[in-house]
């Protein structure tokens, strides 16, 4: 199955979150997001299975844990921008339990399909 790169694939959505790790202005689509999530769990796995192979205690899942903290960080409060939300909303998740499931619910819902006060409708 061939795929058009102008529209992107699932990777590219992955990597230009990494390209972009800094950038916490403007939006983020839903597709964007969960693709970006999607190969970011992949990736989680694939290290995980590195780490049980060569034993080496959980480090390359902490090396590529910390080398994504701001990646994710950046592109939830662009997703959170789509929305109309700040970004400060991510601090949700310190409350327990309902914290986590509010921004889950937030990170699902449908962006505006207008230009709001963090930019123009975002492609994908």
């Amino acid at each position: 199955m061939a795929y058009n790169l102008t529209e992107g694939n699932g990777m590219n959505y992955f990597l230009d979150g990494y390209r972009q790790f800094a950038n916490f202005e403007g939006r983020t689509s839903r597709k964007q997001y969960w693709m970006f999530y999607l190969f970011y769990l992949i990736s989680y796995v694939f290290f995980a299975i590195i780490d049980g192979l060569l034993r080496t205690g959980g480090l390359f899942i902490a090396l590529f844990a910390l080398v994504s903290l701001l990646p994710n960080i950046a592109i939830v409060t662009r997703r959170l921008h789509d929305i109309n939300k700040s970004g400060w909303w991510q601090l949700l998740m310190f409350i327990p339990v309902i914290g986590a499931i509010v921004l889950f619910i937030f990170l699902l819902m449908k962006g505006e399909e207008s230009e709001n006060r963090f930019g123009v409708v975002p492609m994908g």
